[in-house]
């Protein structure tokens, strides 16, 4: 009698270990431009993740837009020194490694 349940419990281990991996992330990638500037952004899971706006014909930098996570944002601000709003941060990039 104890053959079986032992059987059972082995059974039960094994099927959720054999369980399929949780799907991967959504990714988008979009791009919108015109003849001035060039706008890409990344969403995953439908959520913005980077926008990154390159000037064309100007010599303006590129730059992008650190977006304010609405989810984790406490009651008194983001909690990284940037301003809470609904738009996000420019950034221009000083350095690259």
């Amino acid at each position: 009698m104890l053959r079986p349940t032992a059987l059972l419990m082995l059974a039960l281990c094994c099927t959720s270990v054999l369980a399929d991996p949780p799907p991967e992330p959504k990714v988008e990638r979009s791009v919108a431009e015109d003849d001035q500037v060039r706008i890409e952004e990344l969403k995953v899971r439908g959520e913005t993740k980077q926008v990154t706006v390159k000037h064309k014909k100007s010599g303006a930098p590129d730059y992008e837009i650190v977006v304010n996570d609405a989810g984790r944002e406490s009651a008194g601000g983001t909690g990284t020194g940037l301003p809470k709003s609904g738009s996000g941060t420019r950034v221009w990039r000083v350095l690259r490694f």
